[in-house]
């Protein structure tokens, strides 16, 4: 099988970025547990806060593209099938905070994996942060026991960041397929942080300008090998 989560060392590291070229290698389906930040949209009627269902993936496609969530990114990125959110949430903060502010309660046990197969899941922000106050990011992933990637940057605090991401989630028995790279060019801090923290170096994502779907599937293409995924 062909499932992983995609987590980060902290927020906007490029995780959605690495998981819609992931999606376009591989041809993955997508799921994003909690969506936060949709400021201006309420939550769902039935104020739960849960995405609607719908009936396939397609459909969920069809509305990911009219929103502006990870999802739409993905879909214009890599033409990638998504799964609805189990969460949206208006309020750009930590999915325990906005869910509070919006009046929603999450419940961890409802954020069961889609069953599609490839399938690239993408987390919030990085691996500790809070789905509820009691429920971290790494802890679901524990449960799942689906094989993680650790997206980090290439620049100064990565080694830190990085190591520390890795040490909680090899606490937790978090399965850790490898770590991919977003940025420029930094040999040492890449092979430290794969000898240091014993973990495959998967690649490297340049930063793209323009960011397209062309530029991003010719960089994946250029950069990492499917076999590895």
């Amino acid at each position: 099988m062909a499932r992983y989560v995609i987590t980060g060392t902290g927020t906007d590291v490029g995780k959605t970025v690495f998981a819609a070229g992931l999606c376009g290698l591989i041809g993955a389906t997508y799921w994003k547990p909690v969506q936060s930040g949709l400021v201006g949209n309420l939550p769902n009627a039935d104020g739960t806060g849960r995405a609607q269902p719908v009936h396939s993936a397609y459909t969920a496609r069809t509305q990911a593209a009219q929103s502006a969530t990870d999802a739409a990114d993905i879909v214009r990125l890599a033409g990638a099938q998504v799964v609805p959110e189990g969460y949206r949430l208006t309020q750009p903060l930590s999915p325990h905070r906005a869910a509070e502010l919006d009046g929603v309660s999450i419940d961890p046990a409802a954020l069961t994996p889609p069953d599609f197969d490839p399938l690239v899941i993408e987390g919030a922000g990085g691996v500790l942060v809070p789905v509820t106050r009691q429920i971290l990011f790494a802890d679901l992933f524990a449960e799942w026991q689906i094989p993680v990637i650790l997206v980090a940057t290439t620049g100064l605090g990565t080694i830190s960041h990085s190591l520390t991401a890795l040490e909680a989630l090899r606490s937790r028995n978090v399965p850790v397929h490898g770590v991919v790279f977003v940025g420029e060019d930094n040999p040492d801090n890449m092979a430290s942080i794969g000898q240091i923290g014993a973990v495959p170096v998967l690649g490297r994502l340049p930063l793209l300008d323009p960011l397209n779907r062309e530029t991003l599937s010719d960089a994946m293409a250029a950069n990492f090998r499917s076999d590895d995924f």
